[in-house]
């Protein structure tokens, strides 16, 4: 009963005009981003991180924002899978197989609306884990030590790369790069500035929403101004037939039993540290192909592959909140990103977490509820408008994208240095996104460096510079187990996955010129 009563106190902090209000702005404004090809959920949420610190919101009202947006991404990313072919983000690829061919076949209203049924139904039963698995896993986290820590940050960087990454040794080193960055200014322990070349202004270190936004939202702008002549992504009208937008009742009763099997395979996935969406979607899809294609009917149209895909991928991002809350360690891209948004407001994610900041928390996990429940409501009666978003050409958005990043972190910071620094980092993200260096592990290091530093100095400490403190524990063995399996499995297994994710697009029927 005690987390039932945690719950009851969460819908209080969050059925408040302000938070009902910011929750359906997120999604809305999530529904959006996630339907424009390539932003997708990361840079979603990293783009309106200056908006939600302008506002002076407090902790709760502006991780509600956020995390709607993030919710609301992950609806909106198959919007453009299905009616354009065109994956809103990775995980959305699976949609297109069959979303599309449903879309060519005049069957578009009905492939939306029942994606956005399969993402309220993989989100909620996801949060219903979080409620209960996360605060499980807090009495887990008590256990652990410094060296145990230090164990779990290495875990999330071994992992962080998964099946998604094209390269183990790139993600290694974009994991060294961020944790280089995360040395930039005075050491915590000695007083003696690193890496800070004379300039005063990096003293305190590189602040990492300056970073966020500038690798994920500029390298975005400049991405497209690279591309600005070639025509690509000007507005593109579907040559899909919408037909009706709400499916028969019959249809939903022969997807359920597919949405039931990928929501409990996307929540496993997320809640694996590094596994995320991606992974969630590809399980679900590939099991359910696995389970029901008796007739040959998957990558045709079959409304069922539409289904699984999409429960599988929304609730691998609930599943991904999981260790972002309980451990401090991010699950999956975007909750890398809320955990920065969690760092600045001073707030620590782990296992006090909980204990020091019920408010938050639960709020939090409640606004979930809340926001899922508009996802549904808004994303059938508004499948059309949505559908139109994706006719707004970038040489608009994207000034407005780089607007609110250049205003918003002037608002927060005051300071045009900040400004040059997130320019500098848009031109290293735009770098790395041309060397197929995944983003979300510079990220990361520079999050988590100094916390793991902190915990490495403390444990030798404790130990008196002794290095197997590192492993005298069964927890700490256990960790660093996982984290050499989780890094040298994806080197194994992960060109196998990613082959048979192409030969399934290449399937015939499952794409149309």
């Amino acid at each position: 009963m005690d987390v039932f009563s945690s719950l009851a106190h969460g819908f209080a902090v969050a059925l408040t005009f302000q938070n009902i209000f910011l929750a359906l702005i997120g999604c809305f404004l999530g529904t959006i981003i996630g339907a424009l090809p390539g932003l997708g959920p990361s840079n979603g949420v990293a783009i309106l991180i200056p908006l939600a610190f302008s506002l002076g919101l407090d902790a709760t009202a502006a991780l509600i924002l956020l995390t709607s947006v993030y919710y609301g991404a992950m609806y909106g990313g198959r919007i453009s899978s299905i009616l354009l072919n065109i994956p809103g983000d990775e995980p959305a690829l699976m949609t297109t197989l069959d979303g599309y061919p449903m879309a060519r076949k005049g069957q578009a209203g009905e492939a939306l609306s029942i994606s956005g049924i399969a993402s309220f139904v993989g989100a909620f039963f996801a949060t219903w884990g979080l409620v209960f698995l996360a605060p499980q896993l807090v009495k887990v986290a008590l256990l652990f030590g410094p060296a145990e820590y230090f164990a779990l940050f290495a875990l999330a960087f071994a992992t962080l790369g998964g099946v998604s990454s094209t390269n183990q040794a790139k993600a290694a080193f974009a994991a060294a790069l961020g944790l280089g960055i995360a040395m930039i200014g005075v050491d915590g322990q000695t007083g003696v500035p690193r890496f800070a070349f004379g300039e005063v202004h990096l003293y305190d270190g590189i602040d990492f929403l300056v970073a966020i936004v500038g690798l994920f939202a500029l390298s975005e702008v400049l991405i497209f101004l690279e591309h600005r002549g070639d025509g690509s992504g000007e507005g593109k009208h579907a040559q899909v037939g919408m037909g009706r937008i709400v499916p028969s009742w019959s249809m939903i009763r022969f997807c359920t039993p597919a949405m039931l099997r990928s929501t409990v395979l996307g929540f496993v996935a997320g809640v694996l540290p590094g596994a995320g969406a991606s992974l969630g979607s590809f399980l679900a899809y590939s099991t359910e192909k696995a389970v029901s294609d008796r007739e040959g009917t998957f990558g045709k149209g079959d409304v069922r592959g539409v289904a699984a895909p999409e429960a599988g991928n929304n609730a691998a991002a609930g599943g991904a909140l999981v260790p972002m809350l309980a451990l401090g360690v991010p699950g999956s891209g975007t909750t890398a990103v809320l955990l920065a948004v969690l760092l600045s407001l001073n707030i620590t994610p782990g296992p006090l977490l909980f204990q020091q900041n019920p408010d938050v928390v639960w709020g939090l996990i409640a606004a979930l509820f809340i926001g899922n429940l508009m996802l549904l409501a808004m994303n059938i009666p508004m499948v059309g408008m949505f559908a139109r978003v994706l006719m707004i050409p970038p040489r608009f958005l994207m000034p407005i994208v780089a607007m609110v990043s250049f205003v918003g972190i002037y608002g927060i910071s005051g300071s045009t240095f900040d400004l040059l620094v997130m320019v500098v980092f848009g031109v290293l993200g735009w770098g790395l996104r041309k060397l197929d260096v995944p983003l979300v592990p510079v990220i990361l290091g520079i999050l988590l460096g100094n916390l793991m530093e902190a915990n490495l100095r403390r444990a030798m400490t404790i130990s008196d510079g002794d290095w197997s403190v590192l492993v005298s524990s069964p927890l700490a063995v256990g960790l660093w187990i996982v984290a050499i399996v989780g890094f040298v499995l994806p080197i194994v297994v992960g060109k196998a996955l990613k082959n048979r994710m192409h030969m399934a697009k290449e399937e015939p029927g499952s794409t149309v010129d």
